[in-house]
C-alpha cells in the first residue's frame, strides 16, 4: 500500500512577486520592434563614435524629452592584455605603411592618424596614466504606438548625429537589446568598442553641460544674474561674480560678436540688484541705457567739460594723499608724452609737482586740502622757472596740452563731480590723440570713488566697466593702472570688467596676461581665426571649444571660471534689447514704433 504524499504549495519568493507585479503581461517580438505590454520599444546600438569628445558629450541623448533607456556596459581590459592588443594593432598599421611605401603609394591619412593615436595610447598605458575598457552603448526607445515609435527613433538618431554618433537598429535582436538596457547587468548584444579612461570619463552619464549645483550641505546661491541659455542642454546659465574669489571679469571677442550687447545686459541686471556701476564708454554705446535708468553722463571733450588732473580726492584726509596724487601725475605725464620721461625730466617733474601745490597753499597737512587745486598750466610754469634744462625741455613737451590743440580738456577747474548709481564717461567727442588720456582720467576719477576712505563699511558693491580696453592696454602706464585696479578692487568690494576686441594687446603683454589671470570670470565670444591659437593657449580650450568659438553666432560664447566652463547664448527681454542693441535696423524700428 502506497501512501500518497501531500504536496505543499511553493512559497512565493520576493523576486517572483516582484516579477509578477512589474513584468509586462506579454512580449511580442518582431524584426523592427517589440510590443511590450501596451507599449512599443526598439533598441538602437551605437556603432560609430566621434574622433574627439568633450565633457558631457552624451548630454543630447540624456536630455532627449521622450522616454529613452540608455545603458553603458563597461568591461575593463587587464593591462597585459591591453598592451598585447595594442602591440598587435600597431604592427598591423606599420605593416600597412611599409606595404604602401613598397608599392609607391601615398600614405593613407586614416592609417597615419590611427597609428599615431595607437602610439600615443600605448605610451599612456605604459606610464599608467590610462587604462583600456570594452564599452557597449545601447539605447532603447519607448512609445505608445508604432507610428510614434518610428518618429521617436528618428528624433533620437538626429540627436545622436548632432554629436557625430552613429546608431543602427538592432534588427531581429530587439529582445536582446531590450534586456540589455534593463538593470540586469547583462550585455546580450556584445557590440562593444575599446575606449581609454579619458573617453570613458567624458561619457559618464551623470555629467552635465550645465554649471554644477551646490554640493549637499553647502548653502544655496542667492545672488547672480542671468547670462543666458545653455545651447547644449537648454538650461539656464546663472552666474554670480560676487561669490567668486575676485569680482573681475574679462570679455574677449572680435568686432560684431555681441560683446557690448552682453555687457550692457550684465550692467542692467547688476543695477537691479543695487550695484553701483561706472562705465568708460569710447563709442557712446551706453548713453541710451544711462538715460533710461536715470544715470549720469560725463561727455569728455564736449564744450565746457573740464577735468583737472591735479584735483585732490574730496574727503580723503589720509596723510599720504598728496604723495599718491603726485605719483598719478607721473603716470599721466608718461601717457601724455607716449613714453616715460628720462631720469632728469622725472626728477624735475617731481620737484615741480610739490612746488606747484605749495604755491597753491596745499601741503601734506589735510587742513589745506580743501583749497583750490592748481592747474596743469601752473605745473608747466613752475617747470619753466626751474632753471634746469631738463625741466625746460619737459615744459616744452607739455606745451600742446597746456596752450596748444589739446588744452581744451585741462585749461580750467573740474566742471563736474558725478555721483549716482550709474556713471557713464563718454569719450566719443575726444580726438583720437586724447582717447587714451581721457580713459585714464575717467579711471582715476572712478578709482577715487572706489577708494574713498570710510565708505559705508564698503558694503556697496561697485562695478567698473572699461569698454575697448585695448586703448589702455597698448600703453604701458595705462595697462599698469588697469592691473592695479584688478588687484586691489576686491578689497574695496569692487569688480573690474574689461572688454576688448584686440586680443593681441591683452595677451601679448605681461600686464595684459596679469589682468586676465586676475579675472575670475572669463567670457569668450566669437574669435577671429588669426587669434584663436593664442586664445586657445591662454585659456586651455579643447578642439571642440575652438570650433565653437570660430563658428559662434552673435551673442553665443563660453563662460570660464577656473575648472568650470559652459557655453551660453545671451538672451534679453524686448525692453532690454531696445537698450542694448546698436544695430541700425533695430534702432530704426524703435523710432518707427515711437
Amino acid at each position: 500500500m502506497t501512501r500518497k504524499r501531500e504536496r505543499t504549495p511553493p512559497v512565493e519568493t520576493p523576486a517572483s512577486s516582484l516579477a509578477a507585479a512589474a513584468a509586462p503581461a506579454s512580449v511580442e517580438v518582431t524584426p523592427r520592434f517589440l510590443r511590450v505590454g501596451d507599449g512599443y520599444a526598439a533598441t538602437l546600438v551605437v556603432t560609430g563614435y566621434p574622433a574627439e569628445v568633450g565633457p558631457a558629450w552624451l548630454e543630447p541623448l540624456l536630455s532627449w524629452p521622450g522616454r529613452l533607456d540608455l545603458a553603458l556596459h563597461i568591461d575593463p581590459i587587464p593591462a597585459p592584455v591591453a598592451a598585447g592588443r595594442l602591440r598587435t594593432q600597431r604592427a598591423r598599421f606599420e605593416s600597412s605603411r611599409r606595404a604602401d611605401a613598397a608599392k609607391g603609394k601615398l600614405a593613407d591619412p586614416y592609417v597615419e592618424a590611427a597609428a599615431d593615436d595607437a602610439a600615443d595610447l600605448a605610451e599612456r598605458l605604459a606610464r599608467g596614466v590610462s587604462k583600456l575598457f570594452r564599452v557597449g552603448l545601447y539605447l532603447t526607445v519607448h512609445a505608445r504606438t508604432e507610428a510614434e515609435l518610428l518618429e521617436a527613433c528618428s528624433q533620437v538618431k538626429a540627436a545622436a548625429a548632432s554629436t557625430l554618433i552613429e546608431v543602427q537598429p538592432a534588427t531581429w535582436r530587439h529582445l536582446s537589446g531590450w534586456t540589455t538596457t534593463l538593470p540586469l547587468a547583462t550585455d546580450s548584444l556584445q557590440m562593444r568598442r575599446t575606449m581609454d579612461t579619458a573617453a570613458l570619463a567624458a561619457a559618464f552619464p551623470l555629467a552635465s553641460a550645465d554649471l554644477p549645483a551646490p554640493l549637499p550641505g553647502d548653502p544655496a546661491s542667492t545672488g547672480g544674474v542671468l547670462y543666458g541659455i545653455n545651447p547644449d542642454s537648454q538650461g539656464i546659465v546663472w552666474w554670480d561674480r560676487w561669490s567668486q574669489e575676485n569680482y573681475n571679469s574679462i570679455v574677449l571677442a572680435r568686432s560684431g560678436a555681441g560683446k557690448s550687447y552682453f555687457v550692457k545686459l550684465d550692467v542692467l541686471r547688476n543695477l537691479f540688484q543695487g550695484v553701483r556701476v561706472a562705465v568708460v564708454d569710447p563709442e557712446d554705446e551706453y548713453l541710451r541705457l544711462a538715460d533710461a535708468v536715470g544715470g549720469t553722463i560725463v561727455r569728455l571733450g564736449a564744450s565746457g567739460v573740464k577735468i583737472n588732473p591735479l584735483d585732490l580726492p574730496v574727503g580723503d584726509n589720509r596723510p599720504d594723499v598728496l604723495t599718491r596724487r603726485g605719483l598719478f601725475l607721473h603716470t599721466l605725464i608718461t601717457v601724455l608724452l607716449a613714453e616715460a620721461p628720462p631720469p632728469g625730466e622725472r626728477a624735475a617733474l617731481d620737484r615741480a609737482i610739490l612746488q606747484t601745490y605749495r604755491q597753491a597753499g596745499i601741503t601734506a597737512d589735510p587742513a589745506t586740502h580743501h583749497r583750490a587745486a592748481p592747474l596743469l598750466k601752473d605745473l608747466t610754469a613752475v617747470l619753466d622757472a626751474d632753471g634746469d634744462p631738463a625741466a625746460t625741455q619737459l615744459a616744452a613737451r607739455l606745451a600742446p596740452w597746456v596752450h596748444g590743440s589739446f588744452a581744451g580738456l585741462f585749461d580750467g577747474p573740474t566742471t563736474t563731480r558725478p555721483d549716482g548709481h550709474l556713471i557713464v564717461w563718454s569719450l566719443r567727442q575726444l580726438p583720437d590723440e586724447l582717447r587714451t588720456v581721457g580713459q585714464l582720467l575717467a579711471l582715476d576719477a572712478i578709482w577715487r570713488s572706489v577708494d574713498a576712505p570710510g565708505r559705508a563699511g564698503r558694503s556697496v558693491r561697485r562695478l567698473v566697466v572699461v569698454d575697448e580696453a585695448w586703448l589702455l592696454m597698448r600703453d604701458g602706464e595705462g595697462a599698469k593702472f588697469l592691473f592695479k585696479m584688478s588687484k586691489a578692487g576686491r578689497k574695496r568690494n569692487a569688480g573690474l570688467s574689461v572688454i576688448t576686441q584686440d586680443v593681441a594687446d591683452v595677451l601679448g603683454t605681461d600686464l595684459g596676461q596679469a589682468v586676465v589671470a586676475n579675472a575670475a570670470t572669463q567670457v569668450l565670444l566669437k574669435q577671429a581665426p588669426q587669434a584663436i591659437d593664442r586664445v586657445a593657449d591662454a585659456f586651455g580650450l579643447t578642439a571642440g571649444e575652438r570650433r565653437m568659438l570660430l563658428s559662434a553666432r552673435v551673442g553665443r560664447g563660453l563662460l570660464i571660471s577656473g575648472p568650470q566652463r559652459t557655453a551660453f547664448e545671451a538672451i534679453s527681454s524686448r525692453a532690454e534689447h531696445g537698450l542694448a542693441t546698436t544695430k541700425p535696423s533695430d534702432l530704426d524700428d524703435e523710432e518707427t514704433e515711437l
